[in-house]
């Protein structure tokens, strides 16, 4: 995972109103997230260790659940099936896809964040806080202009493993190695993953002039992820810059940064809106590898797919959920887009029908949300036959 952070829980942000829906239809992803939550202001944020264990136990108690652990080389060729293998798709298998596609796999690349050990920080510069007085579950490293300008220069100037032929050009936008962003411009990450906005130092009373935000990793404060900090660099070469960052003069790095392969297919031309195969309607895909990007919206791909599985296999009519909702929005993008370049997508309120009323900020997330909730509701009423 590139982070244990499964972002807003607010419903007014469309990801906290996807989760919010989930949890409506009784996600066991969002129950065990719900479960084993750790500090991240207005985030939900999971112990990932704990995470895992409170899935696999679930799972492994469920009397008609056999778990198998061995690959699967090719798609078989009879039953009902979900294909939800993420964004390292086997080479073997991503080549039973393209048959089955008639098309070349479709990837993009994804960065991991570094993470460092809590006892290794020093807190007498670190402060806690977080940004617009949302309380105090982030560790911020504070910088001064000149400490940022050096560090941007680093940054840009840092060793990094050279990119191959195919991988040019194919990072998801949301996603970007922050070398990548630092180049863009000196100011880029002041204004975006190292904003201040917020942040008062109380060391000198004044709003720095960037920081490092820092989020925890674990139930025990062990461990902290470099919130945005995703990264091509050498693995020595992130240790001597990140280390240039106050406060991480001496931080031991239980986990170094990397990218890592996304394997998607063009879901518009391919897949129905019950997230079937148009050609082989036994087939349904779930996760990252339909075209969404996110754990959340990876999860609600196999809420969905679950249950129109299951419907299937008792001869009923499959479901689609309303437009109107989050999960809906995010149904329709990847089966109906009519972008000619089909690219992964966060859930966001661009998604959603407009409503009928002009409302702006705050106000149009807020009633996008009550509309979305109100229409699930009467959908989740409506008797399956």
């Amino acid at each position: 995972m590139c982070s244990n952070s499964l972002r807003s829980n607010s419903i007014s942000n469309a990801v906290g109103l996807l989760k919010e829906e989930m949890r409506r239809m009784t996600s066991l992803i969002m129950a065990v997230a719900d479960e084993t939550r750790v500090p991240a202001g207005e985030a939900l944020a999971v112990d990932r260790q704990a995470f895992a264990a409170g899935l696999t136990s679930r799972l492994q108690a469920k009397e008609k659940v056999k778990i198998i652990r061995e690959e699967v080389t090719r798609i078989p060729d009879a039953g009902i099936l979900i294909m939800a293998t993420g964004p390292l798709t086997s080479e073997s298998l991503a080549e039973s896809l393209k048959e089955l596609t008639g098309a070349e796999a479709l990837y993009f690349y994804d960065a991991l964040a570094p993470i460092v050990e809590g006892e290794t920080l020093n807190r007498e510069i670190i402060f806690r806080a977080s940004r617009y007085d949302q309380g105090s579950d982030y560790l911020n490293c504070p910088l001064t202009r000149e400490q940022y300008y050096r560090f941007v220069d680093e940054l840009i100037k840092g060793e990094k493993v050279p990119y191959r032929n195919f991988e040019r050009g194919v990072h998801f936008e949301g996603c970007l190695p922050i070398e990548e962003m630092a180049a863009r411009g000196k100011e880029t990450l002041a204004h975006g993953p190292m904003k201040p906005v917020g942040l008062r130092d109380p060391r000198t009373g004044k709003i720095p002039y960037a920081v490092v935000q820092l989020r925890q990793e674990d139930g025990q404060g062990m461990a902290f992820n470099l919130v945005g900090f995703q990264t091509k660099l050498k693995w020595k070469e992130q240790q001597r810059i990140f280390r240039l960052i106050p406060g991480l003069e001496q931080a031991n790095f239980l986990r170094l940064g990397s990218l890592h392969r996304n394997t998607f297919i063009h879901s518009p031309s391919l897949l129905k809106e019950t997230l079937q195969f148009k050609k082989d309607e036994r087939i349904f895909l779930a996760g990252q590898i339909t075209g969404v990007e996110g754990y959340v919206e990876s999860a609600a791909m196999g809420l969905l797919a679950g249950i129109n599985a299951a419907l299937q296999a008792q001869g009923k009519n499959l479901i689609v959920p309303p437009p109107t909702t989050a999960l809906g929005s995010l149904v329709q993008y990847i089966a109906n887009t009519p972008l000619k370049e089909f690219q992964p997508m966060n859930v966001n309120f661009g998604l959603f029908p407009p409503l009928d009323q002009r409302l702006k900020g705050k106000d149009k997330h807020e009633a996008l949300a009550a509309r979305a909730l109100k229409d699930l509701e009467e959908w989740k009423g409506i008797e399956r036959v």
